[in-house]
């Protein structure tokens, strides 16, 4: 399918300083409809609004899935770089086959997303910041009544982002919930959907409130296991191992997640997959077998946690500060995102500079 390309006549400018984020984008977007059972008009065009009927299907049932991806610029020759775009693809198929929608061919995704990175190529932020692509699907046919949409809009918005906790990198304080949960066996908890999320806030606005930073999940059939960590993975340091929740249909199967296990395994460490119960992980805190806890995921890459509060008490993790294997696993994954390490060169997708798309 070819792509069509409408540069915008007026890009606003660029921001500058820090970025935070998901406030700022560039000035085009990638789009493609689909409809009468097949993807049509593929197109780059200019950052806008949607006009969209009050009765589609996405504002009513929430059939909408996304993904959330980064590209990084690399100084030594000013190319661009994906990470791991393979895996958030595949990712994205597991959430359209869950959510009763379309897929789009692998092929036509990543090109798009190739495709409006080079055009903006100008925009993507040098190390250590990056750009953050949002590749989204909505349901978009008009009428109301329980039922899949026959009609569906793929995009891709991209924008530089910076830390993605306010505060940068600092150990995180996070509360144990005990009365909601994320997900449960058969759920949507694999899904990458806006229902997963949404659910979530009022337990982390709780949290934050009442001072940390955000919450660990625990499985929500004894509420005695951890899961995951607010939108993220986390991982849980040994003298011997790391352990983590194994990836299944209540755990978001995390890229970076899957990337921290392989840098695990490359250096000798036993990365073991089975949900921790929350009570021996503060028994092993105060004991001092737990030696670190870290949070894992593609917006804040690899981020300590110091302190974990459960049944009404803080429980400091080590001296409260960032270990020693957060700190390498954290600087081992930038150093591939920027393209300073030799290590795992397979995960990076170059994006090509396309005629179409090229400024002359």
């Amino acid at each position: 399918m070819q792509i069509s390309v409408t540069r915008n006549p007026n890009p606003y400018p660029a921001p500058t300083g820090n970025y935070g984020f998901g406030q700022h984008f560039t000035p085009h977007m990638f789009i493609v409809d689909w409809k009468e059972g097949a993807w049509r008009d593929a197109r780059i065009v200019p950052y806008a609004p949607f006009c969209l009927d009050p009765a589609c299907k996405v504002f009513h049932y929430g059939q909408e899935i996304f993904e959330g991806m980064k590209a990084y610029h690399h100084k030594v020759d000013g190319s661009v770089h994906i990470f791991r775009p393979e895996m958030n693809i595949e990712r994205f198929h597991r959430s359209c086959d869950r959510m009763c929608m379309p897929r789009i061919d692998s092929e036509l995704f990543l090109r798009g997303l190739d495709m409006l990175i080079d055009i903006d190529r100008d925009r993507v932020p040098e190390s250590p910041d990056s750009m953050y692509l949002r590749p989204t699907m909505i349901a978009s046919q008009r009428g109301l009544g329980v039922r899949a949409s026959t009609e569906y809009i793929f995009f891709i918005i991209i924008g530089p982002v910076g830390s993605y906790f306010t505060g940068g990198v600092n150990p995180l304080k996070l509360r144990v919930e005990e009365t909601f949960v994320r997900s449960a066996a058969g759920g949507t908890g694999f899904a990458k959907t806006g229902g997963n999320y949404s659910a979530a806030l009022l337990p982390i606005k709780q949290a934050q409130d009442a001072g940390y930073d955000n919450i660990i999940w625990l499985d929500a059939k004894e509420m005695k296991y951890v899961e995951e960590m607010g939108a993220m993975n986390i991982m849980f340091v040994y003298e011997d191992r790391v352990i983590t929740s194994k990836a299944g249909d209540t755990i978001l199967h995390g890229v970076t997640r899957d990337s921290v296990g392989v840098l695990l395994k490359d250096m000798g460490i036993t990365w073991q997959e089975k949900a921790p119960a929350i009570a021996q992980v503060i028994e092993d805190a105060h004991s001092g077998k737990l030696k670190e806890v870290f949070a894992c995921g593609t917006a804040a890459v690899v981020t300590p946690v110091g302190l974990i509060h459960y049944k009404g008490a803080d429980h400091n993790i080590g001296d409260g500060g960032e270990g020693k294997l957060t700190r390498k696993l954290r600087d081992m994954l930038t150093g591939i995102h920027s393209g300073g390490s030799p290590v795992h060169p397979e995960w990076l997708h170059k994006v090509p500079t396309f005629a179409e798309t090229a400024v002359r």
